[in-house]
Order: structure tokens, then sequence, then C-alpha cells
């Protein structure tokens, strides 16, 4: 497995720890590498994740809003969210991240860390949103 895509699972386990656990991402970021993983291989680029998706949230989340018809985000599992919103910032802000590559990694952390068919779900909206950065 390379360094970027342990760098995604450790940004997804920071994310997902932020908004479960209702403390602030700095302090997550913090503890779960002092913790968990202090030599992390892509540690740099997991900040990277963690910190560009909770800067921009706000429209990260409208962008998944706008291509999901049939869910609320608030609705969405937790994992799920937070893997599309990953996903979501590194099509939008990251302009050296190629599209496939990024949605292939989010299917296959979907289909490690999500339920049994979340892989599906998060494959349809990000295929969407794809289209839709490429329309802009």
């Amino acid at each position: 497995m390379g360094a970027r895509r342990k760098a995604r699972e450790h940004a997804l386990k920071i994310l997902y720890a932020r908004e479960v656990g209702g403390v602030a991402h700095e302090e997550t970021i913090a503890r779960y590498f002092e913790d968990f993983e202090p030599q992390a291989e892509g540690r740099e680029f997991a900040e990277t994740l963690v910190r560009g998706t909770v800067e921009h949230l706000s429209e990260i989340d409208a962008a998944i809003q706008e291509v999901s018809a049939h869910w609320r985000i608030s609705r969405m599992a937790a994992v799920d969210r937070n893997i599309l919103r990953m996903a979501t910032f590194e099509l939008c802000f990251l302009k050296d991240a190629p599209k496939r590559v990024v949605l292939n990694e989010a299917i296959e952390i979907a289909r490690h860390y999500g339920a049994e068919d979340s892989w599906a779900f998060i494959n349809g909206i990000l295929d969407k949103l794809a289209e839709d950065v490429e329309d802009r």
C-alpha cells in the first residue's frame, strides 16, 4: 500500500474521530499521531487532507448535497460522509490529484471501512461530483 493510500486512511480515521468525539481537528490530529501512529507514513499528506477538509467543510458538504439528491448528508453514515468529504476536498481543492486515483482510493477505502455496499454509494456520488468539477 502506497504512502498516499495510508495517508488517506489516517485522514479518514482523524476526520471520523473529530466528528464523533466533538474534539477540534488540531487536537485530534495531535492525539492520533501521538497515540496510534507516531511514525506514520504519509503524515504530512494526511494532515493536509484533514485541515483542508475541515477548512472547506461547508463548501464540501454543499457540493456533496447537490449531487446526492435522495440523501441528506446528515443522514449518511459517518464513515461514508467523511470518505466523501475527504475525496471531495481532493477533487475540488487539490488540483494535482488525478480524478481517477481519488475516486478509486475512496472506493477502496469504503470497501475496507464502510458498510457492505458503501463503496457503490460513494462511487455514484463521487462520479457525479467529479463530472461537476470537470464542467467548472
